[in-house]
């Protein structure tokens, strides 16, 4: 397969090179998927056969057009089938490794199709609606701080800071001259809006005691002395539904295909021989990275 993905790549980019933009416009008619596009020694190329190649995300081709993607599956799927046709000559298909691999992704394809389906009954609006509603009622109201800060390494250092600050000098002029933190300072020391879980304890609690507009005295946490100067406060909005939808939506697809392997387990007798090898439980120090 990665053959062929490559001959495919190569042969895109000497399409997509070849091609004058304006030779990518029009649209083809829809085919039947039973329609034949190719006959390779016979065997024939289905539309039905390129819709498949195309769902392969192995073939994705970014930026090439439909109508040169169409022609591109055609010239692989007769690269595919002469491939196959040889294989077949040379009896590939009767290696008992051949075999297990056949059986192994025949059951996974028809797993992949059956949750999927499944899944699909799930995913409805009203379930997606009915998700957002009750997970908002669980949702408690977070303050937010858009704070600026001065990291450095000792207390005088800060107090000094702190008094220049709050006798009239620039907060934003100060941290891009002496602040030791260098992911906020080329920005004036400015941290954004944040909620108290994302800081440090002494850091979150200095900052949401302050209000809007004042400076802090020096605040020591591990990493060293800060300053901090509250820019804005604000309680944090409640994501809507539509920010929400593809979440819920991917939520509910995983869930349903989770309970429906859990419920085939429940159901089914499984028997482990002692041939099956034994799980081995997570070390402790692995337990903990």
């Amino acid at each position: 397969m990665q053959t062929f993905s490559l001959l495919w790549r190569t042969a895109a980019l000497a399409l997509g090179l070849a091609l004058p933009a304006a030779a990518q416009t029009g649209a083809a008619p829809a085919q039947a998927p039973d329609a034949v596009v190719a006959r390779v020694n016979g065997a024939p190329v289905t539309a039905g056969d390129l819709a498949v190649a195309a769902d392969d995300p192995a073939l994705s081709l970014p930026g090439v057009s439909d109508e040169q993607k169409k022609g591109l599956l055609v010239d692989y799927m007769v690269d595919l089938k002469l491939g196959a046709q040889a294989a077949e000559k040379a009896k590939i298909g009767e290696n008992p490794d051949f075999t297990r691999k056949l059986a192994y992704f025949r059951d996974k394809l028809l797993l992949d199709e059956y949750l999927e389906r499944e899944a699909k009954k799930a995913v409805t609006p009203e379930a997606a609606r009915s998700l957002y509603d009750e997970t908002v009622k669980t949702l408690k109201p977070e303050e937010e701080v858009h704070a600026r800060h001065i990291l450095v390494e000792s207390e005088a250092e800060a107090k000094k800071i702190a008094g220049r600050i709050k006798g009239g000098e620039d907060f934003a002029k100060i941290a891009a001259e002496t602040s030791k933190d260098p992911g906020s300072k080329a920005e004036g020391g400015d941290l954004g809006w944040f909620t108290k879980e994302r800081m440090v304890p002494a850091f979150a609690e200095a900052a949401f005691k302050l209000d809007a507009g004042k400076v802090s005295d020096p605040v020591k946490t591990q990493f060293g002395w800060h300053v901090i100067k509250v820019e804005e406060k604000r309680t944090k909005p409640v994501p809507g539904f539509d920010e929400m939808k593809e979440q819920i939506d991917t939520y509910l697809t995983r869930k349903t295909q989770q309970d429906i392997i859990t419920k085939l387990r429940e159901q089914a007798k499984i028997e482990k021989t002692a041939a099956a090898p034994k799980a081995e439980e997570p070390k402790k120090d692995d337990a903990k990275k």
